[in-house]
């Protein structure tokens, strides 16, 4: 696997975490990689064969060759059915609620096509432009045309969403919420309603899920650590607490997880 990550110019740092390209070889024994939730919506362009999405044992959707995936929040499945080509760009919890009309919570745990977003004949324009670009520091030039037309759009996202965002990322994801909203309950109503109109899930669901990505990279750095140094490193309670949202966010034990033949594709994103 040749995974590669590059930074956004500075006018869209504030929205884009970062591109991403992954190469994988063909070969006639593709393992299904599980994903597993990491808090960002992704856009992404699939230049290689097509990828299999699993919704249930055995029913599959082939994904969108030009698309975006909201939120996750329980793992799934994907096979890819040849080579492996994929340029994405990453955006933070908050920022691609701007760039659409669309309500973002509808885009949770789905693939939806870039078409359904920004039209038939703007998606068909980027897409080919993306398929045609020579090389990644092309298509990242063509993107950031694009997201910055954009932003001429944009709304301002409303400051609590932001401070939110900010603080649970500070703290890796164990700022408590009422600290936040300052134990004002119509303000912690605001809070979750804005977050499910710009985010796609609650300030809880992010929280944990944040946490979880502290854990996972402390998991896959230091196989030597022992799980309740990890669970209290992270801030659960206790190693059952620690466990317990592991599983329902990866489908796994954290023991299970290492070395994981169908882990290998998100073990790599968080290493």
């Amino acid at each position: 696997m040749d995974y590669q990550t590059f930074q956004p110019d500075t006018e869209l740092d504030a929205i884009i975490s970062c591109y991403w390209t992954l190469e994988v070889p063909s070969s006639d024994d593709h393992l299904k990689q599980r994903i597993v939730p990491d808090g960002s919506i992704e856009m992404a362009f699939i230049l290689g064969d097509d990828i299999k999405r699993y919704v249930s044992d055995d029913e599959f959707i082939i994904q969108p060759r030009a698309m975006v995936l909201g939120q996750i929040t329980t793992p799934f499945f994907i096979e890819p059915l040849g080579y492996v080509n994929t340029f994405a760009i990453r955006f933070y919890p908050h920022s691609f609620a701007s760039l659409i009309s669309t309500p973002i919570n509808n885009l949770v745990n789905t693939e939806t096509p870039l078409a359904e977003l920004f039209g038939e004949k703007t998606a068909d324009d980027l897409t080919q432009a993306i398929f045609q670009a020579k090389d990644t520091p092309s298509r990242i030039t063509i993107i950031e045309a694009f997201l910055k037309s954009k932003l001429n759009e944009q709304q301002v996202v409303d400051n609590i969403i932001q401070t939110t965002i900010d603080a649970l990322i500070a703290s890796s994801g164990n700022t408590p919420i009422a600290a936040i909203t300052k134990q004002d309950p119509a303000q912690r109503r605001r809070l979750e309603r804005k977050f499910q109109q710009q985010v796609g899930i609650s300030p809880k669901q992010l929280g944990k899920v944040i946490r979880l990505q502290r854990a996972l990279t402390m998991l896959l750095n230091n196989k030597d650590d022992k799980l309740m140094d990890i669970a209290y490193a992270s801030k659960y309670y206790d190693q059952a607490h620690f466990i317990r949202d592991f599983k329902e966010f990866t489908g796994v034990s954290p023991k299970e997880f290492l070395g994981h033949k169908h882990m290998e594709l998100s073990s790599l994103f968080y290493q």
